[in-house]
């Protein structure tokens, strides 16, 4: 089994390590992270919020699937389409200050920071859109992000995908990156939960299953990856923002409009 990183690992060419962001590094789903404050500002309808919360909520009872993501990635496309880019931006960092705590887990963040002191670079990669990603990514100090990047024209989004960061897409993603930067992906290291970032696993030399669906976890085991339990998520305004960053402070919003729907779940848990 692949043991986790220490500073004397680092070795040239040059590493790198790949986070999948949702349920990996933190303990539910971005894709939905603007519902709360987008409906207060009325983008969203009530029933819009019911619909995606629903979806959200079989997405983290049953497993990230790809008939799951493919679900919850049309509903998230028809509810922006039309939305004004500007005021998108506008919302999200209005909503900084007035935004609950999102959480991260600490043993995810402590990996970062031990593959950063490995001399690796990290990458936070995610199907959820670059506008959600890259403020969490930015706190956390990665280095490059992989995102679903929306169509934008006239100022608006028009609910069609430029580049959805899925499946094979991210492995392929994660390759190009590692062209342009010069990684060695053999001696580099991912990170995901899901069955549907295999292609994304399989693309390094030390990959790891973070508590993987059933899927994964015997993928896992037929091809040696590690595997990780993270269990201690924590408010990610604890953690030092990186000086480097200036607006490192929008990710406040990243769980905001999902804490009620995290609440379900556990109760669901709970009650199973």
């Amino acid at each position: 089994m692949d043991e986790e990183p220490t500073p004397d690992d680092a070795a040239s060419p040059r590493e790198a390590a790949f986070f999948d962001l949702d349920k990996t590094i933190i303990a539910t789903s971005s894709a939905t992270a603007f519902s709360r404050p987008f409906l207060a500002e009325g983008l969203l309808t009530r029933r819009s919020v019911v619909r995606t919360a629903y979806a959200q909520l079989l997405y983290l009872l049953g497993g990230a699937d790809e008939d799951q993501t493919e679900r919850l990635r049309a509903q998230l496309s028809r509810m922006v389409a039309g939305w004004d880019v500007s005021q998108v931006s506008a919302i999200v960092a209005e909503t900084l200050h007035e935004s609950i705590d999102p959480t991260v887990y600490a043993e995810a963040v402590a990996l970062i920071e031990a593959h950063h002191a490995a001399g690796r670079d990290v990458v936070v990669v995610s199907a959820s859109g670059a506008e959600v990603v890259e403020p969490i990514a930015e706190i956390l100090g990665a280095d490059h992000v992989i995102a679903t990047r929306m169509t934008v024209a006239d100022g608006r989004y028009t609910g069609e995908i430029d580049f959805y960061a899925y499946g094979e897409n991210k492995a392929s993603a994660i390759r190009e990156l590692a062209r342009t930067e010069g990684y060695d992906l053999d001696a580099s290291y991912a990170y995901s939960d899901s069955i549907t970032d295999a292609p994304m696993l399989g693309t390094v030399g030390h990959a790891f299953a973070v508590n993987p669906d059933k899927a994964l976890r015997g993928l896992a085991v037929e091809r040696g990856w590690g595997t990780l339990s993270f269990v201690r998520p924590v408010a990610l305004f604890s953690f030092p923002r990186p000086a480097r960053v200036a607006t490192a402070g929008v990710a406040a919003l990243v769980v905001a409009a999902l804490v009620v729907t995290w609440v379900l779940v556990r109760r669901h848990r709970r009650r199973s």
